[in-house]
């Protein structure tokens, strides 16, 4: 009895129609070279292939920390201060241990007071609070609170760099966190060369700040620590200053300042060059956020002809004197130079990093070893297919032809699917492919040598079939899940390439559960179509 296989045969036809155009889209021509760049524009190679810059960079999040508790001791002084409340101050004791608060010189007569708004507020939540001798109070950060805390600056920072990378116009570049140490991101961005390049745009904090001025300039740091009798507040910092504030002579000069900034890389919500029109010299225009726009204002208005700071990369760029309250825009002026004023723009309109970034490791891969590699794997791949294809058909005959048609077809929809993933192939994710080959020809052998067996015990062609692939798909989905389950572990925990090659692995075995179960038992059935009674497949 002949199969009706019209509706099968459409739904092949269309899946490889699909695919085709997720590996060409719409070429502009069809000679090789135009269906070569269609493929590229499709289908994105990955850093080893194309060649690129990678980089391994480290989080240092007890910077995250140290910012974090400086908000506290600004917001606990407030708050006291709001509920009447005695205190000589709250400071942090220890500089290596950035994560304690202390609160001294509190009134006994107040004491539960003190301990009603620590214990009942947010602060309770984020640290454990102990209450010490002579009305001293001490807050811890809860271990809870500063994983959390490190967790969320370090995908902060991914963030921010991804920001940043976009502005270099990369295409497909990887940002993520590395598995293999703490607080580590792993950058790939393909097609970039020039590391210092990436290095001005990602490895600088670009945390520009302005802090209230409490002295300076100082011609060193000696003289500015002596101006305050030897022995520096805990609310307050030493910074060398740069440019044209540093002195004529070269000379570097230091100012003191308030440790707390008023403004910070976070509060700008867009920043462009410009030039100062009186005096010519290169600006940024900058305006702040809502919310830092109202704070700046306060602090402003209540402060004019008072100085503060300007200051990027733990340096003094510029001071100015507050002439009147500033809301929301301000113009930013210094001894910048052009790379220094797009640079600076940039990185404020893409945000602050939350901390700074250690280089781990960073290297290029050149573009002629991505050629190299791209020709030795596809060398490699078409070798191992003609290979098979020639195994398939001298040892299965007949039915060889309909393998090599099932995994031509396994190719074409593998390609397609990574052509509407936008998955960057890497020169794993072509070994990905060259294995994707061997088990598709596997579930080949599986159902023919299942056949073989069903006609050896007499039964007729079309009851063989049927029998081979009812009994061989149960092995096939077993060997296929545990291995697409293999991959998803892979793609979860590894890196880049490592990625690359689970994601071709899968969306191979994927495509070969289509074609080995589907496809070829659909070329199988119009093949016992066409057959004349008793006659037997060659297989």
């Amino acid at each position: 009895m002949k199969k009706n296989l019209k509706n099968k045969i459409v739904l092949i036809v269309a899946v490889l129609v699909v695919c085709l155009y997720g590996i060409f889209g719409v070429p502009q021509g069809i000679t090789g070279k135009d269906l070569l760049a269609a493929i590229t524009k499709r289908i994105h190679l990955g850093l080893d292939l194309r060649g690129g810059a990678h980089l391994i960079l480290q989080t240092q999040v007890s910077e995250a920390v140290n910012a974090e508790t400086d908000n506290s001791v600004q917001e606990i002084e407030q708050d006291l201060n709001k509920a009447n409340l005695t205190f000589s101050q709250v400071y942090k004791p220890d500089a290596n241990k950035p994560e304690e608060i202390r609160i001294e010189g509190t009134s006994p007569a107040q004491s539960s007071e003190v301990n009603t708004l620590l214990e009942g507020t947010k602060y309770s939540d984020e640290y454990d609070l102990s209450n010490g001798v002579n009305n001293t109070w001490t807050l811890t950060m809860k271990p809870i609170f500063e994983g959390d805390l490190e967790r969320r600056t370090v995908q902060q920072a991914i963030e921010t760099i991804r920001d940043r990378v976009d502005s270099l116009g990369v295409s497909e570049p990887v940002i993520q966190e590395y598995g293999l140490g703490a607080n580590e991101i792993l950058v790939e961005l393909p097609g970039i060369s020039d590391l210092n390049e990436v290095e001005n745009i990602i490895h600088s904090t670009a945390r520009l700040e302005i802090h209230a001025v409490e002295g300076g300039p100082f011609q060193d740091r000696q003289t500015a620590l002596s101006s305050v009798g030897g022995n520096l507040p805990p609310d307050q910092e030493i910074l060398p200053a740069t440019g044209e504030l540093a002195g004529s002579a070269g000379n570097g000069s230091f100012y003191i300042l308030q440790r707390l900034a008023i403004v910070e890389g976070s509060d700008f919500r867009s920043a462009e060059p410009g030039t100062n029109a009186n005096t010519g010299q290169r600006t940024v225009n900058f305006t702040l956020t809502d919310e830092a726009g109202d704070k700046f204002w306060n602090y402003t208005s209540a402060n004019v002809g008072k100085s503060m700071a300007v200051v990027m990369g733990g340096t003094v760029r510029e001071v100015a004197v507050i002439q009147s309250g500033i809301r929301d825009t301000g113009e930013i002026t210094g001894s910048f130079s052009p790379d220094e004023v797009m640079m600076l723009s940039k990185l404020l309109r893409t945000g602050a990093l939350p901390a700074s970034l250690s280089y781990i490791d960073e290297n290029t891969v050149g573009a002629t070893l991505g050629a190299d590699s791209i020709r030795e794997g596809v060398t490699a791949a078409v070798a191992g297919v003609l290979v098979v294809m020639a195994f398939m058909l001298i040892y299965y005959r007949g039915s060889g032809i309909n393998a090599d048609l099932a995994l031509f077809l396994n190719l074409v929809i593998l390609l397609g699917f990574m052509g509407f993933s936008q998955a960057a192939l890497t020169l794993p994710g072509i070994a990905g492919v060259i294995l994707t080959i061997g088990m598709g020809v596997d579930s080949n052998v599986l159902i023919f040598e299942r056949i073989r067996e069903e006609i050896r015990a007499g039964k007729a062609a079309s009851a063989a079939v049927d029998q081979g692939f009812a009994h061989a798909w149960v092995t096939i989905l077993d060997t296929h899940v545990t291995t697409i389950v293999s991959a998803a572990i892979l793609f979860l925990f590894g890196t880049g390439p490592v990625k690359g090659f689970a994601t071709t692995l899968t969306f191979g075995l994927a495509a070969n559960l289509f074609t080995a179960v589907f496809v070829s038992r659909v070329i199988f059935e119009a093949h016992l179509n066409n057959l004349k009674p008793g006659e037997m497949v060659s297989i």
